[in-house]
């Protein structure tokens, strides 16, 4: 097993919310995924680039699922962390640990987005 994450979710209550938050951090725009399965479940895709290391994943808004009550956490690939950190809280977010150096592994940031879900900031710079 060479790079163990093939997708992740990030469950919503409010979609919109929740979209609004993730673009305005990470200053892009999610697209619309459709569910062939269940057209009740909302999906919205990040971008994703399948030439480069890495996965994407998308935000869910699915009935009987909460968000918030997880404990995986999501680490999102940056090329300086505090830019992305720097714009957490004017997007409706919270910073629970600002960047911090993990020596020779880089550093991260620890945010809570607007849906309550603990996720992650990395980089190398």
């Amino acid at each position: 097993m060479s790079n163990p994450v093939g997708w992740f979710e990030i469950y919503a209550d409010d979609i919109e919310r929740a979209k609004g938050f993730y673009q305005a951090v990470f200053a892009v725009q999610l697209e619309k995924l459709n569910n062939p399965i269940d057209s009740s479940v909302e999906m919205w895709s990040f971008p994703s680039d399948y030439e480069h290391y890495g996965t994407s994943g998308a935000l869910v808004k699915m009935e009987g699922f909460a968000a918030g009550a997880n404990s995986t956490v999501v680490y999102f690939s940056c090329e300086d962390c505090a830019v992305e950190e720097s714009r957490v809280e004017s997007a409706g977010g919270k910073i629970r640990q600002a960047k911090t150096s993990l020596g020779e592994y880089g550093f991260c940031t620890l945010a809570v987005d607007t849906e309550g879900n603990l996720f992650g900031l990395h980089s190398q710079k």
